[in-house]
């Protein structure tokens, strides 16, 4: 879809809010401080300059149309996982289909052993950053060793007007087992609870965004230690199913990627944002076309094999009416 139809159509109320895992969005340098020599031209994936451009001009295509056929604009605000630094998130708002796009950003470099990390993408034109920070997540191994794992993106703004706190988060992942690393999760759910009671105690009923990839569903128990709030309000449990999810691993869905807000967006009140709609963007084209896997999302390698497509994981959105 070409970004000229944003031109023709007349823009309305609705805004869309997104969150994409973008499957290891590494640049092609090899920092030595990180675990990223296989994403370079001599590592085993043969990471080159070309294939890096075409990951690029995917991701910030697929960006471009999400929540698009009902907002007829961009996302107002788009969270993102698997960023490799800030030149990365540059690099990705720098390319083709965004570039004319008035998209700042927020990054900080988190411990992950591998280097990646989340950001904020947001439009300058709808929302203005008044503070953020990175939120440590102190998980240690059963070794007593520390788990250097991501960061979670804490960013305080105001959007069209109305104030927002937006977290953007990639909890520790199940590569040991869903079991054996659950604790971790709900040690970043716990950390998330504590910090938002913390925002609580100085600014009650605020408005919260939180997305990310948790790696774990709705029903698991660290989101619902999060839940334990009561304040918020999760869309992603009527999104899943057996044949639909965000990640597709052993011919299994599952709804990881999610975003959660507060009971304050299910209200109508002028000046405020109401809760309009959610969905995966789950579009043809960035589904596996023909084969076993088909139907499930077209990633970039297959193991270490390249099959050029965009990531592992399908974007998840939410729509706010705004209540002029």
């Amino acid at each position: 879809m070409p970004l000229s139809f944003l031109k023709k159509k007349p823009k309305g109320t609705l805004f869309s809010i997104a969150f994409y895992n973008l499957e290891n969005l590494f640049d092609t340098i090899d920092d030595p401080d990180t675990l990223d020599d296989e994403f370079t031209p001599e590592g085993e994936k043969r990471w080159s300059r070309k294939r890096y451009k075409r990951k690029l001009y995917k991701l910030a295509k697929t960006i471009s149309e999400i929540g698009a056929n009902t907002t007829h604009d961009v996302p107002v605000l788009v969270g993102v996982a698997e960023v490799e630094n800030e030149r990365t998130v540059q690099d990705l708002i720098g390319a083709e289909p965004l570039r004319d796009i008035d998209y700042g950003y927020v990054h900080y470099d988190s411990p992950d052993e591998r280097g990646i990390d989340a950001a904020l993408i947001y439009r300058k034109k709808n929302f203005k950053v008044l503070y953020s920070e990175p939120i440590t997540l102190y998980v240690n191994n059963p070794d007593g060793q520390r788990d250097t794992t991501r960061d979670i993106l804490y960013v305080h703004g105001v959007l069209n007007g109305e104030p927002l706190h937006v977290f953007v988060n990639h909890w520790p992942s199940r590569r040991d087992g869903e079991v054996e690393t659950d604790y971790k999760r709900i040690k970043a759910a716990e950390t998330l609870v504590g910090f938002i009671k913390d925002i609580e105690e100085e600014l009650p009923d605020s408005n919260y965004i939180i997305m990310g990839d948790f790696n774990d569903g709705p029903d698991s128990k660290s989101i619902q230690t999060l839940m334990q709030l009561q304040n918020l309000y999760n869309p992603s449990e009527k999104l899943v199913t057996q044949y639909r999810g965000t990640a597709n691993y052993k011919r299994q869905w599952s709804m990881f990627d999610q975003i959660i807000f507060s009971h304050n967006f299910l209200n109508y009140e002028k000046g405020t944002h109401s809760f309009a709609h959610a969905n995966i963007f789950d579009e043809a084209f960035l589904t596996e076309f023909k084969g076993k896997y088909r139907g499930t999302p077209y990633r970039t390698f297959a193991g270490r094999k390249y099959i050029g497509g965009y990531s592992d994981h399908f974007p998840v959105y939410i729509q706010l009416k705004y209540n002029k």
